[in-house]
């Protein structure tokens, strides 16, 4: 049974080997999150590691979808910094092994960010995802509504630049 855990600073040090290896899947994958290849098992758990910081202090905010110890899919919502904006955050990071894709954990993770976000009194969501990915039709089926396509905004893996589609949700306030 697949279990969605809000996680703690430590505890997203704890789970930072396995986190990595689903970060080093999803770039082989060729999915745009924010690294090129190849990326390196250990390169990707520091990167997790470094995470916890930003976690502890409160600007960050993951969850992970697991079975068992092995995590399946994992998922951030990121904190605006300045006080005109604490009413919104972003989402980021939302990914998914290949092998647990299909079965709703994406959508899952995305609903716990929600939900969590709105008890926080976060009205307004934010994230980008690239143009065309398969990311875009669980953004559409959650609610989330296009904003526009940027050329060239990111570069894939293999350091194609390639366009990216930013989206926003309004949550109720609480």
């Amino acid at each position: 049974m697949t279990e969605i855990v809000h996680v703690s600073a430590p505890e997203l040090v704890t789970y930072a080997d396995e986190m990595a290896e689903l970060l080093v899947e999803t770039v082989e994958e060729g999915s745009s999150v924010g690294f090129l290849a190849p990326l390196d098992r250990e390169t990707a758990a520091d990167w997790w590691r470094e995470r916890a910081g930003d976690t502890g202090a409160g600007r960050i905010d993951t969850w992970i979808a697991r079975e068992g110890a092995r995590v399946l899919g994992t998922i951030a919502l990121v904190r605006a910094p300045l006080p005109n904006a604490r009413h919104r955050a972003e989402v980021a990071k939302l990914m998914v092994r290949s092998s647990a894709r299909g079965r709703g954990v994406g959508r899952t993770l995305l609903d716990a960010v929600e939900a969590y976000a709105a008890s926080e009194g976060i009205t307004l969501l934010i994230l980008d995802t690239e143009s065309g990915s398969l990311a875009e039709q669980v953004y559409c089926k959650a609610g989330w509504t296009r904003v526009g396509s940027v050329p060239g905004y990111a570069a894939d893996p293999s350091g194609s630049l390639r366009p990216t589609t930013f989206y926003y949700k309004q949550l109720a306030a609480p």
